[in-house]
């Protein structure tokens, strides 16, 4: 069998439908239905893990070595889809595929909207990738849209299912450039009640698991005006048809309208109501649900050969003249669950299922071609991953809990919690709201295009189209509370809260967070409290942990305790300033006298997460050990605009120990005397008098490094330890010199090396090799002294291999990996006429890495050089030959095998 990453030699037996070789207009599968069609589906999603505070996704460790876990699954997953290989049997690049272009997918707003932000060659490649397949599929792009935050339309009030519709489809609309012609529906949930405000929003086909469905029947005719209903409600379904789901099924068999089947009823995209007084429907497709259960749960994928096969024993022989062959999972199963199946995807799509004779698909084109001809029924209330219905999203119904001891009977008391905070916070939306906003609702359905784009031009003209009258700023103010109000009383639904054993676990912390932050916001516009009800309520969900008992003290204890506000930003601010190299130098250092204050008279701008700082002043003096700090600054949530004037001052009295206090600005005289007053408690070189005067002062309300946003604390306790790692750093070299000969004797007669002496060889080779990346990384312009740090590198490579040291330096890793990408492009792009001199630097650069054993990735430079074979390397080498550049090329073609990338072709081309 061949691994998923190589090309086998020839493909598995299966049955299949082969279109007409000449692939006439006729014939041609992508104009008109002929043959097998597959299309594989990726549902993309991550739930919303922002701080509802910051905007902001804090560190999970959880994910190490990643920040988050959006960042790990990213790396595993969606950049590997983007940039997919198919390798040949020496492991070498033959193809880089982007999967995106065949994938049928959705891939939720939440998600997209990080992808934007951290990684935007991806985000292009997700976006070009709809682009390419709509222009191959006539018009029928690869995307489709998903409910906003993935909540459980079922479950919704009528309202937030069209709000959750409409913000996805704008959404969708702002970056593909077109509307969606399907949507996927979170956990496929879903009732005749959701089907309806599908249909009402203009969405065309859905796509469901086929347990889902209850009975079908071929669209009545003339001839066959009452065609029998099949019962398929064991997941029988044949899914290799699109069905017609009439909003209104009747059980009476002859109430079905034959104008309902009329070809030509409604024109591509236009919505789900034909112009012929049937009942509105939306159309459904199911995906086959063996296959994709052995996509999640087997080692299918991990084989391009047996994937197709699996996929063609689903091939129908009955002779009919298209069918589809559809399979839908979550579309991190390729590479995050399942690593390196990405690659068996890129082969399956360009190579296994075209030699097939199979084409590959998605649902909008390929009902472009086929117009359902047979009605399906759905059951009542249904999800593809919960055998209850919708129960593992509001009962003790054992899913998601399978072979636990912990109980799900939190379930329904969350739900009804947050169903009570939901209703009040309506309530108090709509009695405010209509006082600013003609039509609440309808600003709250736009809302999503502030959400989008937060510059305050584009919330003016948001609030200039909605506005009763025209706001002053105290009422902007409050109407973007209450539009964030509802923002988060609709993130407080996402599914995940609900998804696992326990309440506590960081979703259902997540969403009880959001309906604290909607809880805050209700009371700063209304006044009203509504947190003692809402607690009271969670207080009913018990908790299967013993140190939370119940959702009411999970709340104070992880919910309460994570709240943030203006006076934290402040501190954060305050203490960070200290460390803050972001000023001019002329207008950050402290003064060289210890007895002056160091006044600014410029305004610093700077952004702390979705706060604008405004520095009005910020003077700094160091006494000895000790460092004061006082400034005042305005602070201005770019979400809500609310702002704040305040004062701040913090007391550095070295090592990790801060004393910060904050208070409110009341004016330029009190301010001054506050300073004069600090400045001078200073003067007597007590930390003691001046933690007395600034209490005096401020009150009793103090901030420590432990009040900073964990991502800031964690870089100034490396900066603070730094002088400790370089001082104990410099021990364990001093060591490592000193037994240098000894740690070689243990090795040369093959005996277990001291431990204290195997780490002290391990450290110092560690930071000597560091501090020589770090010097190539300032010197890489500079070919003498690049190639005397390369040197010092392959001396450190031969030391560490025969000390057996481990060399733990990823930032080092980074590094190597930056400078190698840098130095290929240099070379592809702007040689300056030294390229002999360049490529043998690049390769040295890459061997070194291998001596290093670092586990550097050449992923990014595999990448560039691959990009520029065919358009670039090719035809210069080409042209080349019997001509003095014939060299260079040989040599861009043996640094293309170093990047293991296929260049036989050429290299044949050249003998």
């Amino acid at each position: 069998m061949t691994s998923a990453d190589q090309m086998p030699a020839s493909s598995g037996s299966t049955l299949t439908l082969h279109s007409d070789p000449n692939n006439t207009k006729e014939t041609d599968p992508l104009r008109k239905a002929n043959g097998v069609y597959v299309t594989v589906h990726g549902h993309f999603y991550q739930p919303p893990r922002e701080n509802p505070y910051l905007d902001a996704i804090e560190r999970q460790p959880s994910a190490a070595p990643f920040h988050d876990w959006n960042e790990r699954i990213h790396w595993e997953c969606y950049r590997p889809n983007a940039f997919a290989r198919v390798l040949n049997d020496q492991g070498e690049v033959v193809k880089i595929v982007n999967n995106y272009e065949y994938f049928s997918f959705n891939i939720g707003p939440t998600l997209m909207s990080w992808l934007e932000r951290y990684d935007v060659e991806v985000y292009q490649r997700i976006l070009e990738a709809d682009r390419k397949s709509s222009d191959r599929l006539h018009g029928h792009g690869n995307a489709i849209a998903q409910v906003y935050n993935h909540i459980i339309m079922p479950l919704a009030n009528e309202r937030d299912k069209h709000t959750q519709i409409r913000w996805g489809k704008e959404d969708f609309r702002s970056r593909f450039g077109r509307d969606p012609e399907g949507m996927w529906l979170a956990e496929t949930a879903v009732d005749y009640a959701t089907l309806e405000a599908l249909v009402a929003e203009g969405i065309r086909f859905i796509i469901l698991a086929p347990s889902q469905a209850l009975r079908c029947r071929p669209l009545p005719t003339q001839d066959h005006p009452h065609p029998e209903w099949h019962e398929v409600g064991g997941s029988q379904i044949d899914s290799t048809r699109p069905y017609r789901c009439y909003l209104k099924p009747t059980l009476d068999t002859s109430s079905s309208p034959l104008s309902a089947i009329k070809e030509g009823s409604r024109e591509l995209g236009v919505g789900s109501k034909d112009t012929n007084h049937s009942p509105p429907y939306i159309d459904i497709f199911f995906y086959d649900g063996p296959i994709s259960r052995d996509m999640g749960f087997s080692d299918v994928v991990y084989n391009s050969t047996r994937f197709a096969g699996r996929i063609g024993s689903a091939v129908r022989g009955d002779h009919r003249p298209t069918q589809l062959i559809s399979v839908a999972t979550d579309g991190e199963t390729f590479g995050h669950h399942k690593k390196g199946t990405e690659k068996t995807l890129a082969y399956a799509f360009t190579k296994e299922f075209p030699q097939q004779g199979w084409t590959v698909t998605n649902f909008a084109h390929y009902l472009s071609l086929n117009s359902p001809g047979w009605e399906v029924e759905l059951k009542s209330v249904t999800a593809w991953s919960c055998a209850h219905g919708v129960g593992r999203w509001e009962d003790d119904c054992g899913c998601g809990g399978e072979g636990s001891v912990w109980h799900q009977k939190w379930r329904r008391p969350l739900r009804d919690a947050l169903n009570w905070l939901r209703d009040h916070l309506t309530d108090v939306y709509e009695e405010h709201g209509r006082q600013l906003f003609r039509d609440p609702w309808l600003a709250r359905d736009e809302y999503i295009q502030v959400m989008r784009d937060r510059s305050a031009s584009n919330v003016n003209r948001f609030l200039s189209r909605h506005q009763t009258h025209k706001l002053t700023a105290a009422e902007q103010v409050d109407a973007l509370r209450l539009l964030e109000m509802q923002r988060h009383a609709l993130l407080m639904f996402t599914s995940c809260g609900w998804f696992f054993e326990e309440i506590s676990r960081p979703e259902g912390t997540q969403i009880l967070r959001y309906a604290a932050r909607a809880l805050e916001l209700a009371g700063d516009v209304a006044g009203v409290q509504l947190e003692k009800g809402f607690v009271k309520r969670l207080a009913l969900a018990p908790s299967n942990v013993d140190e939370f008992k119940h959702g009411g003290e999970i709340y104070r204890q992880l919910v309460l305790t994570a709240q943030l506000g203006f006076k934290q930003v402040a501190a954060h601010y305050a203490i960070t300033s200290l460390f803050s190299n972001q000023k001019p130098a002329e207008t950050r250092n402290s003064l060289p006298r210890k007895d002056a204050a160091e006044k600014q008279p410029q305004r610093y701008h700077k952004k702390v997460y979705c706060y604008a700082a405004n520095e009005l002043d910020y003077q700094l003096q160091r006494m000895g050990s000790l460092t004061l700090v006082v400034g005042n600054l305005k602070l201005v949530s770019e979400i809500t605009w609310e702002s704040e004037h305040l004062v701040f001052a913090v007391l550095h009295l070295g090592g990790w120990d801060f004393h910060c206090c904050i208070q409110q600005f009341t004016g330029r005289r009190d301010y001054s005397q506050l300073k004069e007053k600090l400045f001078r408690a200073l003067q007597q070189a007590s930390a003691a008098h001046t933690i007395l005067v600034m209490t005096q002062l401020f009150g009793e309300e103090a901030f420590s490094l432990q009040n900073l946003f964990a991502e800031e604390r964690h870089r100034i306790m490396r900066l603070l330890s730094q002088e400790t790692l370089t001082r104990l750093g410099q021990l364990y070299t001093q060591a490592y010199r000193d037994n240098y000969g000894v740690l070689m004797a243990f090795h040369r007669d093959e005996l277990a090396v001291p431990q204290e002496l195997q780490v002290a060889a391990d450290i110092a080779l560690g930071h000597r090799c560091l501090m020589t990346l770090r010097s190539l990384e300032q010197d890489i312009a500079d070919p003498q002294k690049s190639w005397n740090h390369i040197l010092e590198l392959e001396a450190i490579a031969t030391e560490a291999k025969h000390l057996h040291c481990r060399l733990n330096i990823p930032d080092g890793k980074q590094m190597l990996e930056q400078l190698i990408a840098r130095s290929l492009w240099q070379l592809l792009h702007d040689a300056n006429g030294s390229f002999n001199a360049d490529i043998q630097l690049l390769e040295r650069l890459i061997d070194v890495g291998d001596q290093l054993n670092i586990d550097i990735s050449l992923q990014r430079s595999q990448e560039l050089y691959f990009s520029c074979l065919q358009s670039q390397i090719a035809p210069v080498c080409i042209t080349s030959i019997g001509n003095q550049a014939e060299n260079q090329c040989l040599q861009l073609l043996k640094l293309g095998k170093k990047l293991a990338v296929d260049v036989s072709m050429i290299s044949n081309q050249l003998g």
